[in-house]
């Protein structure tokens, strides 16, 4: 039974996957679409691992200093006790200073490793971010591409039911008449318009000079 129903499964997602890769053959913008989506998230991602081992690598150079300074610290203590003859404030300061020497060691081994990583890291997500956006142009030109292709279906489209139907032929004919006469009404209209504006400047200034007159 269980195998059965494995077999159906398998069957059902080999059908979704056909149908997908068909679809996907007449829409190679929708294809695109998605390894933009799957890039970009990968490339997320990457970006994330890349700011943490910069934090790892701050981290790591931040307790290497501490180290240093520690087994330095400890160098002149064990020195200032032997001097002093406190023997067994010398040996602890000693063991003390072998403890941060060994610890700077591994540090330091820890800090080249970081940053041997980072720059692999880093290069692998300069090079996401360039295929991100040879992608993403790419994107835009099959776009432009089918955005034209869609319009001159269109235009093609209007303009064959034009030619070809003696119904829209009149309906074009009708709409290019109305808008001829719609455009010499507004021309009209505004020829009126002006006139009423300069023929009302002139009366203004005809009447203005009569005043003048009258004064003088």
């Amino acid at each position: 039974m269980t195998n059965l129903l494995e077999r159906m499964k398998n069957t059902v997602l080999a059908d979704i996957n056909n149908l997908l890769d068909k679809k996907e053959e007449k829409n190679p913008l929708a294809l695109l679409n998605q390894y933009v989506r799957e890039c970009e998230k990968e490339t997320d991602k990457v970006k994330k691992l890349v700011e943490r081992q910069y934090k790892l690598k701050e981290e790591f150079s931040k307790e290497l200093r501490q180290a240093e300074e520690m087994a330095e610290k400890r160098r002149r203590q064990a020195e200032v006790a032997r001097k002093a003859g406190e023997e067994e404030l010398s040996s602890f300061a000693q063991l003390e200073q072998t403890h941060y020497e060994e610890r700077v060691v591994r540090l330091k081994e820890s800090l080249r490793n970081t940053e041997q990583q980072l720059h692999e890291i880093e290069k692998k997500y300069m090079d996401m971010k360039h295929k991100l956006k040879d992608m993403k142009i790419r994107q835009m030109e099959l776009m432009a591409k089918e955005n034209i292709t869609k319009a001159h279906h269109t235009m093609n489209k209007v303009l064959e039911e034009k030619q070809a139907s003696p119904t829209n032929q009149a309906r074009f004919t009708e709409m290019e008449e109305y808008i001829e006469e719609l455009e010499k009404k507004i021309n009209t209209e505004y020829y009126k318009q002006t006139m009423d504006e300069k023929l009302a400047a002139l009366e203004k200034d005809m009447l203005k000079k009569e005043d003048d007159t009258i004064s003088l």
